[in-house]
């Protein structure tokens, strides 16, 4: 789950990271009061759950009231690739001296956290990781440990920052390692770190704030839960949450429905391979029991571009030919008019083709033969429309 811009900060601000005191808005009228109140110049700043947003014309600087209200106004009446702008967030202009990349991710090679800075801020770090690899330091965390000092004065040794902001890099990283671990982020990120004029000198100040929580974690979480943007999720991927089910929307006309999300992952990769294109990620989990096949069904044929319909299956956790019953009881509550391609393997795996096949199900014996078919059901479809 992402959180904004400003309920990122918000966290970083309660573990001592410095952030600007802004205020977030919902209208132009709130941004001119805003903007009176915190004192200009202001930066608006589109709230949006993508990158991008600056390219697109929603991080705009209001040197006066009539230039925060007009900006606001524009902003709130964009689309960034995709997503409606509903708040703005209005911040203190900065006079920004350097800017540096400073974000905790999840390392899978080294199966931990890991701290990341660059020198190179202000831009995306995938950028800097893809030109110039090596201006990225990456300090592991031990999650009973934290961040020691040490560590972190060496990070900030190696990225070339001035020794008077030293100790404020220390506190602000060892701030955002643990913003990470107690909100079991998957991602804690400030871009830019800047440095900033202040008062004849200069400090460490976080402008932006990016944090993804892990959102397994989040009935640990209830606060965090409850700031879900509903704009994140499209309609599908909203009932799918509510129905337990992981499920991921794609661009394809295969819908897929597997147990399993390594099995799920190869049904992808075997469709592509075939040529054809799958529709989404689904993985219905456990035994492929029949409400959540069911409420899996509904989800992917309310996708329009599907075209045909694949069940992967394996009959580990409960009998092949309780999962096709479970099908066939789901088929019995979902109005399908699309072709289904049903692969299922494990225990009594005649019986239950037996049972798909009386359905009027294509079955496979196996999961290439299943992608074949469904992608030729697929160009078939095409090829008639």
């Amino acid at each position: 789950m992402k959180l904004h811009e400003y309920q990122s900060k918000q966290i970083f601000s309660r573990f001592g990271i410095p952030v600007p005191q802004g205020i977030v808005v919902e209208n132009a009228t709130e941004a001119r009061n805003a903007a009176r109140e915190i004192g200009l110049p202001v930066v608006i700043k589109a709230q949006v759950l993508v990158g991008g947003r600056g390219k697109a014309g929603g991080v705009k600087i209001a040197r006066t009231l009539e230039e925060a209200e007009a900006q606001a106004e524009h902003i709130l009446n964009l689309t960034i690739k995709g997503l409606p702008v509903r708040k703005v967030l209005v911040d203190p202009a900065a006079e920004i001296l350097s800017e540096i990349y400073l974000g905790v991710v999840i390392d899978r090679t080294q199966r931990r956290a890991v701290l990341m800075a660059s020198a190179a801020g202000g831009v995306d770090i995938e950028e800097v990781a893809a030109t110039a690899p090596e201006k990225i330091v990456r300090v592991p965390i031990d999650p009973f440990v934290g961040l020691p000092d040490y560590l972190a004065r060496d990070v900030a040794v190696s990225i070339g920052l001035a020794r008077d902001h030293w100790n404020e890099f220390i506190r602000i990283a060892r701030g955002l390692a643990a913003v990470f671990v107690a909100n079991d982020a998957s991602l804690a990120e400030i871009n830019p770190l800047a440095v900033v004029s202040n008062d004849g000198g200069s400090r460490l100040l976080a402008l932006d704030g990016k944090m993804v929580i892990d959102d397994n974690a989040l009935f640990r979480h209830p606060e965090l839960a409850a700031m879900r943007d509903p704009d994140e999720e499209s309609e599908a991927e909203r009932k799918a949450r509510n129905a337990d089910l992981s499920f991921v929307s794609l661009d394809g006309d295969i819908g897929c429905l597997v147990n399993g999300a390594g099995l799920a992952m190869a049904t992808l990769d075997i469709i592509q391979h075939f040529g054809g294109r799958p529709a989404n990620f689904l993985d219905v989990a456990g035994g492929a029991r029949a409400e959540k096949v069911a409420a899996a069904l509904r989800i992917v044929l309310s996708d329009p571009k599907v075209k045909v319909v694949l069940f992967n299956i394996f009959g580990g956790i409960t009998r092949c030919d309780e999962v096709a019953r479970g099908i066939i009881q789901a088929l019995e509550e979902v109005k399908v008019n699309v072709p289904m391609v049903a692969r299922i393997t494990g225990t009594n795996k005649e019986e239950g083709d037996r049972i798909l096949a009386s359905a009027h199900l294509i079955t496979a014996n196996s999961a290439a033969e299943a992608a074949q078919k469904a992608v030729a059901l697929a160009r078939a479809a095409h090829a008639r429309s």
